[in-house]
């Protein structure tokens, strides 16, 4: 049985990417900070009859991380780690005069220092695994300005750059950052509350191009989901 963790797996694409790995016979680790919401999300991804472990707690806590892959160890190993929990740095968004430098902070704190933190204390199991992987969930906002998401943006960049250096140096894995595309979540409505987010694709939507990865195995790079499923289309 393959073993992955996943952060911020409580709801959105972290929850969907979750249930879908349940589905395909994967047991899991879960991760989000909210105790009652993670084990709702847990109940739903137990229903499909796989091993899960559900820890909140926040990934910036040295401990929670270590608590994590020891989880994994006691499933029998990693095969996959998925860091998805993210923080916005100011919500709703703002501009660069006007954003928080504590924010700031906690965004790459959150989306660049603790998903480092995870790779490393997860390291040994994902070597070990023969197929060990590690995915970044990136953003569109990585790559492209957009006036207010600067902050998020930039550490979304930096955990961009800090997966492609971790496939150059860890040639064995399969480390891929993924731009999952615009999406209906939580996130995305504390970022611009004002817009209408009924126009935006469901998380469950963007699954299969993670899943394509997955079962294709490409290269070590950057992909973004739209262009995995206009292929696979």
């Amino acid at each position: 049985m393959a073993v992955a963790i996943v952060t911020g797996a409580s709801k959105g694409l972290g929850r969907a990417l979750a249930v879908a790995l349940a589905r395909r016979g994967w047991d899991l680790v879960l991760d989000a900070r909210t105790a009652s919401v993670l084990e709702e999300a847990a109940r739903e991804v137990r229903a499909h009859g796989t091993r899960v472990v559900a820890l909140p707690g926040d990934v910036g806590d040295g401990g929670h991380r270590e608590a994590l892959v020891a989880a994994a160890r006691g499933l029998g190993g990693l095969d996959l780690l998925v860091s998805n929990a993210s923080a916005l740095g100011a919500e709703p968004l703002v501009r660069l005069d006007a954003l928080p430098l504590e924010g700031l902070r906690v965004a790459l704190e959150v989306n660049v220092v603790a998903a480092l933190g995870l790779v490393q204390e997860a390291l040994p199991l994902l070597r070990a695994s023969g197929a060990g992987t590690v995915i970044a969930v990136s953003s569109d906002a990585a790559a492209e300005a957009y006036g207010t998401w600067g902050g998020y943006g930039a550490s979304k960049a930096a955990l961009d750059q800090l997966a492609a250096v971790l496939a150059v140096e860890e040639p064995g894995l399969r480390v891929w950052a993924v731009d999952p595309g615009d999406m209906r979540t939580d996130l995305y409505q504390a970022a611009v509350p004002v817009d209408d987010p009924s126009g935006r694709p469901l998380p469950e939507s963007v699954v299969p191009a993670f899943l394509r990865l997955l079962a294709e195995r490409p290269a070590s790079g950057r992909y973004t989901a739209p262009a995995l499923l206009e292929v696979a289309a």
